[in-house]
């Protein structure tokens, strides 16, 4: 007999998303429905997903355990948010309103704005200041139903400022509900006192950085911003070969604002993520399905960033690349911390269905920070992570309406709608 300490019962629909990972092409849809079923878990894992009337023969509910009446309700998996820039100091929120009055952001950069601001004020900040900034945006993405995400360095940008926001990350992570997987990205732009000499900073990032991130076992993953005018294909591959040496797994900014090679070089390297994509192509979408690669696509980046396009994500799937989604929460675009947003861009805009957006924002994101063995679904041995939904599936669309009607971490209801 199972034990269970927390039920979820009588919903409507619970939307498990069970099954192997990465889900590619058809299967994207494949959400794994059931009707008037119940979830049981013991001390934060599931223990039993299935049919209510079948959970006395299995599970021993303790005295005292916890039971959510979901009548009227749509359960689904905890959101996974698989690329953000959470961590940072500073506020950059004027020059939104800089570009809402036509300025470019390349004007704005050139102003000194743009992440040389934050570099600027996150170098300036201690760790006790970038956990304490960084937790109320946790918070809010809580509160949004993400329960997992992964988290970026960047705006460091020099070495000890890096270490210092991936320690924060880990601080976080151990103080915070939702759980953080680290990614170390001193490879996010060449800072000013480099731009004649880039060479040196790239040497800088490989030489220096990232051993002192593996020796300390600071991050799991190596990223790097592969565009014209920041890292080139070659310097890319370079630092991420570099990453892989000392035990980080590849992960790729490709494709953002032109085709600039990234796509390309996450499959030379087989990276787990490839991330944006808005100017893949046919050639690209075919590389990343071949090497295994997820396409991570960021559409709320593209939305306030007003580029005119979204990735192409019907041809992405179309074409076998298994397709996740992310918020890119970070201080000049990112600035919604909604996965349902990401969903409702997926939908609206970058003809996705409802199903496939959902996978994408569960068991896909979830695969593509090598935590599908633990979250992205509601299945026995995983974690009691989940988001009850106020009415339909397609309820979660609703964005600015109180369609969340309760997220659960780990077993524990840690965000409920007044």
């Amino acid at each position: 007999m199972q034990p269970a300490d927390f039920l979820i019962e009588h919903a409507d629909l619970i939307a498990t998303c069970a099954g192997p990972a990465p889900r590619r092409g058809l299967a994207q849809r494949e959400i794994s429905s059931l009707h008037n079923g119940i979830i049981a878990a013991y001390e934060g894992r599931i223990t039993y997903v299935g049919a209510a009337m079948a959970l006395p023969v299995g599970v021993n509910v303790e005295k005292g355990a916890t039971r959510i009446d979901a009548r009227g309700c749509t359960v689904v998996p905890g959101f996974v948010d698989p690329h953000t820039h959470v961590v940072y100091a500073g506020d950059r929120r004027a020059e939104l309103q800089r570009r809402l009055g036509g300025e470019s952001y390349a004007a704005i950069a050139g102003d000194g704005g743009g992440i040389v601001q934050t570099v600027k004020a996150t170098r300036a900040a201690t760790e006790d200041q970038l956990v304490a900034e960084t937790r109320g945006r946790l918070d809010e993405m809580l509160a949004a139903g993400t329960t997992l995400c992964e988290a970026k360095s960047g705006y460091g940008l020099d070495v000890e400022s890096e270490i210092r926001q991936l320690h924060a990350i880990r601080t976080l992570d151990e103080e915070h509900a939702i759980d953080i997987v680290p990614t170390f990205m001193g490879a996010h732009e060449i800072p000013i006192e480099y731009r004649t000499r880039r060479g040196e900073y790239v040497s800088l990032v490989i030489d220096e950085m990232i051993p002192r991130v593996a020796e300390q076992a600071l991050a799991e993953f190596c990223d790097v911003f592969c565009e014209e005018g920041v890292f080139t294909p070659e310097e890319s591959l370079e630092i991420l070969e570099a990453g892989l040496r000392a035990g980080l797994a590849p992960r790729v900014h490709a494709d953002e604002l032109g085709p600039s090679g990234g796509a390309s070089v996450a499959a030379r390297i087989r990276a787990r993520s490839a991330d944006h994509l808005l100017h893949v192509d046919e050639r690209g979408a075919d590389a990343l399905a071949d090497a295994g690669v997820c396409a991570t696509l960021l559409p709320i980046a593209a939305f306030y960033l007003k580029l005119g396009r979204f990735a192409p994500a019907r041809l992405l799937i179309d074409r076998g690349v298994a397709v996740a989604l992310a918020s890119d929460v970070n201080p000049g675009a990112g600035l919604s911390p909604s996965m349902p947003f990401a969903m409702a861009l997926a939908c609206f805009a970058m003809d996705m269905t409802l199903e496939e957006s959902l996978i994408a924002a569960t068991l896909n994101a979830s695969w593509s920070i090598d935590r599908a063995h633990e979250a992205g679904s509601l299945e026995p041995g995983k974690l009691m992570d989940a988001v009850i939904i106020k009415g339909g599936l397609a309820d979660v669309l609703r964005v600015g309406a109180p369609s969340i009607r309760m997220v659960i971490k780990r077993g524990k209801v840690v965000s409920l709608a007044q």
